[in-house]
């Protein structure tokens, strides 16, 4: 069995991060809500308590049972946590007289805990609470502390039971990495076994026995996800597996055209179905971003069970759901109506009787990507930027026609293209344009213009967990401009979106 880190998820914007942290150091986690907690097997080597946005004191604040791991298993606090086992095993914690958030440095490490071992004195950590300890239960040591935060780190004597009120998973901490793997290889006692070749193995192995001769269909898009999935159960199944290619008229420029012939070359069964029309019919008139969500999933399922039908005795779709599509799909309070939909989770409608197989659920996107080289996948898809799954749908801000299509199409294509020429693409992870419902003057030649403007996106990230716009030169900026206002009839302005994830999304719907 494939040795595991449990991480209870209080709802901490880092809590995907602490994640990210322990696959970097090759072993397995997951992730489940504090009012979801799995069985306790044999498996699950460590625990670890995220932060949260409440507090201990609150009286809706989330506390479950910790009985079924603490004293039994490794266990870890980072903030809301070490402050949660504080306060419910007979410590206090009060709010602090000031917010205690940003850079902070250890003045009291003790080296000889293993949680803290080559922990430097005077190392830099990042604090983000509200609240503190103001005192521990008997039987709890102080093992690091800061100039304003004497419980800063904590043990329970006689338990690997550990709380530590910074986060050792963001950047800001300048030794975390080095905490996290003390308390995952040297207290957990994990393997760290867990790499993209073992991930193909298992995974293929795995797809092999539960899949058996069984028909597969798979809906592709062109990019990573779809494709690594694709690859993968190739492996597995062979002439087995059946993939299609629906083009809803959301696409980029001719990207239709192009995936398809990029498929040719990868031995893969691809099917392409031209369906513009069906879809840009449902969505006449509808300016509400959930609503074109649900309607292009929905096309998109009645155009995929038409053509699975014609397949003769298919028994599972394979879809190309990655770690933070789950993540995100069942929040902390259940799945969340502020979350956006994502049509690859949850399931289809009992009418289309299929079995749903999903080979990349466990990775992030990274870890995706790492994988698509292991199986020798070309660069010019492994490094395709992240496109959503409503497509341009939801860079459409307002109604959707086929002109407005037609004119992001042409801004898209003249910005990423120059991304391309420039050689400026790999270091963007997902770049692209966004049709604004406004109108604007401007002057051409001796006229006054009143057309429309485009916003231009451009983030750097790891996973799309969080993400930071990026610093693209000026000049680049100002070519690309002016080539989308030369060339695409109907635009006379563009702007460039420097806001940053958190607060703002990748997407603006």
């Amino acid at each position: 069995m494939q040795e595991t880190i449990l991480i209870l998820d209080f709802g901490s914007q880092y809590t995907q991060l602490i994640a990210r942290r322990v696959r970097e150091l090759h072993v397995y986690c997951e992730i489940h809500p504090y009012n979801k907690i799995p069985e306790i097997t044999g498996n699950i080597k460590g625990v670890i308590l995220s932060g949260s946005p409440f507090s201990v004191r609150d009286s809706a604040a989330p506390c479950p049972d910790l009985s079924a791991f603490k004293g039994k298993l490794p266990l870890l606090g980072v903030c809301y946590g070490a402050q949660l086992m504080a306060h419910v095993f007979g410590g206090e914690v009060q709010a602090s007289e000031h917010r205690e958030y940003g850079r902070a440095n250890l003045s009291f490490v003790n080296n000889n805990n293993p949680l803290f071992a080559n922990i430097s004195a005077n190392s830099q950590v990042w604090m983000s609470h509200a609240d503190t300890i103001t005192r521990i239960p008997d039987n709890y040591e102080i093992i690091s502390s800061t100039k304003d935060v004497k419980f800063a780190g904590y043990q329970v004597k006689g338990e690997q039971t550990y709380g530590i009120q910074f986060h050792p998973e963001v950047y800001h901490s300048s030794e975390g990495e080095i905490l996290l793997k003390n308390f995952i290889v040297n207290i957990c006692k994990c393997a760290q076994t867990w790499t993209a070749d073992s991930f193909v193995e298992t995974t293929i192995a795995e797809l092999k026995r539960q899949l058996g001769n069984d028909k597969v269909v798979l809906g592709l898009s062109g990019g990573v996800d779809s494709s690594v999935a694709a690859v993968l159960l190739h492996r597995a199944i062979g002439k087995n597996l059946y993939c299609i290619f629906v083009d809803n008229g959301l696409l980029r420029k001719n990207e239709f055209e192009q995936v398809l012939h990029s498929y040719q070359h990868m031995g893969l069964n691809v099917k392409g179905v031209n369906a513009k029309s069906l879809f840009y019919d449902e969505l006449t008139g509808v300016s509400d971003p959930e609503k074109k969500r649900k309607i292009i999933g929905k096309v998109f399922i009645d155009v995929f069970d038409t053509e699975s039908k014609r397949i003769e005795d298919v028994k599972w779709l394979a879809q190309g759901t990655i770690y933070p599509d789950v993540i995100e799909s069942v929040s902390v309070k259940g799945p969340s109506a502020t979350i956006k939909s994502h049509h690859n989770v949850g399931g289809l409608p009992d009418f289309m009787k299929l079995k749903i197989v999903e080979p990349l659920k466990a990775l992030f996107k990274d870890e995706v990507r790492r994988v698509g080289r292991t199986l020798q996948i070309e660069d010019a898809i492994l490094n395709r930027h992240p496109f959503p799954g409503p497509g341009l749908a939801i860079r459409i801000l307002g109604d959707i026609t086929p002109e407005k299509v037609r004119i992001i199409q042409e801004v898209d294509a003249i910005f990423i293209d120059n991304l391309k020429s420039s050689g400026l693409y790999n270091q963007v992870w997902q770049a692209g344009a966004i049709f604004l419902p406004v109108q604007s003057v401007g002057v051409m030649g001796d006229e006054r213009t009143y057309e429309n403007a485009v916003a231009l996106r451009a983030v750097t990230s790891t996973d799309g967990m969080t993400a930071d716009w990026c610093h693209l030169p000026h000049d680049f900026l100002g070519k690309v401009s002016n080539e989308i206002i030369n060339r695409v009839k109907g635009i006379n302005r563009v702007v460039y979106d420097i806001s940053s994830k958190p607060p703002a999304t990748i997407e603006w719907e």
